[in-house]
């Protein structure tokens, strides 16, 4: 009778084991089946956004966007919540006092700074600011100086009777301080898909020295193509806008010379700016902006080491535009010196410009259109831990449909143009090019 009553003690216990061992099975299985909840994972597909078409101001104005924020999710980095919004993650640590790239924490809430101030000079075409590291794509626009045939002809943009009424903007990575992008106008010459590279001999003993192993090519749509599937080309030697295969190098200075862009930016570019768009190379480290007659500023770093003076060349461009009577000097000192990136209310007094609606950026929300012309203006000395207590939610940059036409155009020797939206058209006739 001990033994059966032993016998089922030690069965009970044994039972007991079992369900214990089985319980802990499926708590564990439960947290890994529910971990993109709590861990949030970022996939390709995720990016795969329009970007948004914001109508062009008129007048003196030329400020489009709005602030944003964000809270930080466990798992979340500066780099995949940047591209997401179509920032970088340099753009995310400057406007939130340099905040960590890798491990931003969970429930910090932060300043996306989705706001910008459209660069000086003709509204047309394709500028690229590099110590912004952003372009403006202005649409539409004239392709008036370029011939079917590939020849280039002299012809006054400004006569053409196609005039932009919305521009797009995009984040870009740019060329190493011993490999600087110039400051010039061109022109867009061609359009390659897939295209291949031809490593130039520099850059190859470069690789050589550095990985002790290099390639003199590499072909179109390999993995290890630096210039992605898409590529822009100019009618300057060994320069061009093309793909990644390194999205987290946009908004870093990482190339040779060229402009690299998002995935997804340069494929809709590539699909919308037509061969013969003109574009300009400025250097343009502090834009001052107006807005309903209110002036705003917005600093970003030297990159270049063009100014040295940098305080004397805020100025002397204030003074230039005739508002330096207008504006408060402290403000306009204490952005110069931040180079926050974050377009700034520099007249005396509180900023006129009504904060938007309270509304958190969230990266499973429905895309929407593009926001309304008001800001939250981030306060000053925000901790590293997060954005300002003070900086409310502007709607999210998220993507707006996409209602622009693709009249992607070839060079005019190889028939009629391929539909781009297909993902079957078939690439044009290139020739590989040795930029980077």
């Amino acid at each position: 009778m001990l033994e059966v009553v032993a016998g089922t003690g030690a069965m009970r216990n044994l039972i007991k084991r079992i369900l214990t061992a089985a319980l802990t099975t499926m708590v564990v299985a439960a947290a890994f089946i529910s971990a993109p909840r709590i861990a949030h994972g970022w996939s390709e597909s995720d990016f795969q956004r329009a970007p948004i078409a914001y109508p062009i101001p008129t007048g003196r104005d030329n400020i489009i966007g709005s602030l944003g924020s964000y809270t930080i999710r466990k798992g979340d980095t500066l780099l995949d919540v940047g591209r997401y919004y179509g920032l970088t993650a340099t753009e995310l640590s400057n406007a939130n006092n340099h905040l960590d790239w890798w491990g931003p924490h969970a429930g910090t809430q932060i300043v996306l700074p989705s706001e910008f101030i459209l660069p000086d000079g003709p509204r047309t075409g394709i500028v690229m600011n590099i110590p912004e590291m952003r372009l403006y794509y202005y649409y539409p626009s004239p392709t008036n100086g370029f011939a079917r045939k590939g020849r280039l002809r002299h012809a006054a943009f400004s006569r053409s009777r196609v005039h932009p009424v919305v521009v797009y903007t995009f984040a870009v990575g740019l060329g190493r301080y011993d490999w600087r992008t110039p400051q010039k106008s061109w022109v867009v010459v061609h359009k390659t898909r897939n295209p291949p590279w031809i490593v130039p001999q520099d850059i190859y003993e470069e690789h050589l020295e550095r990985d002790g192993e290099a390639e003199h090519y590499i072909a179109g749509g390999d993995p290890d193509n630096p210039e992605g599937l898409f590529r822009l080309e100019l009618n300057l030697p060994e320069y061009a806008l093309h793909g990644t295969n390194d999205p987290w190098g946009v908004g870093m200075e990482v190339s040779h010379g060229c402009v690299r862009l998002y995935p997804e930016g340069i494929e809709w570019l590539f699909n919308h700016a037509k061969v013969g768009t003109p574009g300009r190379f400025i250097y343009e480290p502090v834009k001052f902006g107006w807005r309903g007659g209110a002036i705003y500023v917005q600093v970003f770093n030297d990159m270049y080491n063009e100014y040295p003076g940098f305080w004397q060349y805020a100025v002397n461009k204030a003074t230039q535009l005739g508002i330096m009577n207008q504006i408060d000097s402290s403000k306009l000192q204490k952005a110069i010196e931040e180079k926050s990136g974050v377009v700034t209310y520099i007249m005396p007094g509180p900023d006129p410009a009504a904060p938007p609606t309270t509304i958190d950026a969230d990266a499973n929300a429905a895309p929407i259109a593009a926001p309304a012309p008001a800001r939250s203006t981030p306060a000053s000395g925000a901790p590293a831990s997060g954005a300002p207590a003070a900086a409310t939610a502007a709607p999210a940059p998220a993507a707006a449909t996409d209602n622009s036409p693709s009249d992607t155009e070839w060079n005019g020797d190889n028939g009629a143009p391929p539909d781009n939206n297909s993902p079957t058209a078939p690439a044009p006739p290139g020739t590989a090019m040795p930029v980077e």
